[in-house]
């Protein structure tokens, strides 16, 4: 009977533990987000993580953008082809791209960048003991490094993603017109007509999430990061993976919420 509820009783730690883990998780974001609206505010950290989150990344989310949509474009054409629907192109690719694709990949991309940064920069600060001397200079270590950090994603990832549509609906517009044979003015019209202004919205929200879900997984797991580059090599890790796994499940339950009906 033992060896029969051995299984069962590993699965119920598992359990335990990712529930426990979610709920330090929605502990410190309460926390986070609390420092968010109360003073002290400390603009120079803000505008730093501004900086490195939202400028810094558009390099690397505008080429995944632009691959992605002539990418797009040539699978689109391909797959219309076999039932005579090769003028679906333009708007399946605006649609795919500023719904599905340029927001998640565009998160990713952050998240693989970002979180690992964050991470391994409060990590270090932790190691290096840097955060108890914040704490010895009457500063809250989540007012100073994880507010900033947060506000700043939530706010600038929208922003790149917003880039990224554009950038990938032109990589459509570069293959249909170049290699597929669309009219220039008919492929925009298409693409123009087919797309709504709550099409563009939704992204942008997921966008603010995933930005959110990023910097939260950075900054939570560089503060509860392990002594020694071990640990900090592990929290790095550790808030990629996580980062990642949630966009993914976020971007499900917002696409539910937003496209359901």
């Amino acid at each position: 009977m033992t060896a029969l509820l051995a299984p069962l009783a590993a699965l119920g730690r598992i359990v335990f533990d990712a529930l426990a883990a979610a709920g330090r998780i929605a502990f410190f974001a309460t926390e986070a987000v609390s420092h968010i609206f109360r003073p002290p505010w400390y603009p120079r950290e803000f505008l730093a993580a501004l900086m490195q989150i939202g400028w810094f990344s558009l390099p690397v989310v505008g080429m995944t953008a632009l691959f992605t949509g002539a990418a797009l474009a040539l699978q689109i054409y391909a797959g219309g082809a076999r039932f005579s629907a090769e003028s679906v192109v333009p708007s399946i690719v605006a649609i795919g791209m500023v719904r599905e694709l340029g927001p998640v990949l565009g998160g990713l991309m952050v998240a693989a960048r970002v979180a690992s940064s964050i991470a391994a920069e409060i990590g270090t600060m932790k190691v290096t003991e840097q955060i108890d001397a914040l704490v010895t200079l009457s500063t809250h270590p989540m007012k100073y490094l994880t507010a900033p950090r947060i506000l700043a994603a939530t706010l600038a990832v929208p922003v790149l993603v917003a880039v990224g549509d554009s950038i990938g609906i032109f990589g459509g517009y570069l293959v249909g017109t170049g290699r597929l044979g669309f009219n220039p003015a008919t492929y925009l019209k298409n693409t123009r007509d087919f797309l709504e202004l709550w099409d563009v919205g939704s992204g942008l929200v997921k966008g603010a999430a995933f930005g959110f879900i990023v910097a939260l997984m950075g900054c939570y797991y560089g503060m509860t990061s392990g002594r020694g580059a071990q640990g900090v090599g592990a929290a790095t890790k550790a808030a990629v993976v996580a980062a990642s796994v949630l966009i993914l499940a976020a971007n499900y339950l917002l696409t539910e919420v937003f496209f359901s009906a």
